[in-house]
């Protein structure tokens, strides 16, 4: 599990093909990973890794091709900068959300228009996961904890302050781009438990039929 409070931007420095899949070895730039083991969970730009390699400034993690269909990894090159975190222990502050790390789909920045000393960016989701995405609520984009301003459809918007934009890769990241999109696991969940008994063969999404059955409608 992690915050979403990024520690470092970090860089990929190398991709190594592995039999359909990848290996990526990541520079952590001011990271610290002395208290790192291998197995440890980093979050590379939201994506839960698994550590098999660590050096002093470095780590190395397989990617499989599940995470590759739906990350923005699959776009990665060497030399990629990528925001990093390392999992939450139970001593640590809570200064984001709850984050899995399990990215659920790709979005794209479709505006960025300054807003005082802020940048305000406008981002379009996957048709599939704007139910779950509401205002004042959190999302994760790219392993960043942040708060949605406002939601239109698939469409929603974030302020990124100064030191945001300075300490993770946001500020690098212009209209056309594509981020990693992780919604809030309450939202995921809530959903399922409102199908009840009927999760086991329901697979659709929130409906206004489940919405009445669960009290929610009159």
């Amino acid at each position: 599990m992690f915050t979403g409070i990024i520690l470092a931007v970090g860089r990929i420095s190398a991709i190594q093909a592995r039999g359909g899949d990848c290996r990526l070895q990541i520079h952590t730039g001011k990271l610290s990973l002395a208290g790192a083991a291998l197995g440890d969970s980093i979050a590379v730009n939201g994506v839960c890794l698994t550590a098999v390699e660590l050096g002093e400034h470095h780590f190395v993690a397989d990617v499989s091709n599940e995470t590759l269909s739906r990350t923005t990894l699959r776009n990665a090159v060497a030399g990629t900068p990528v925001n990093l975190e390392l999992a939450l222990m139970p001593s640590s502050r809570l200064g984001g959300h709850i984050v899995s790390g399990h990215v659920d789909g790709i979005g794209g920045v479709v505006e960025k228009q300054p807003d005082g000393r802020s940048i305000r960016f406008k981002f379009k989701a996957p048709d599939e996961l704007a139910k779950y995405i509401a205002e004042k609520g959190s999302i994760c984009i790219d392993g960043i904890s942040l708060t949605v301003n406002s939601v239109d459809g698939a469409f929603f918007s974030v302020n990124i302050v100064p030191h945001t934009l300075a300490e993770t890769t946001l500020g690098q990241i212009e209209v056309g781009g594509n981020v990693n999109l992780e919604v809030d696991l309450l939202a995921r969940y809530l959903e399922r438990l409102m199908k009840g008994e009927a999760a086991a063969r329901c697979g659709g999404g929130v409906t206004e039929a489940l919405l009445h059955n669960a009290g929610f409608m009159q």
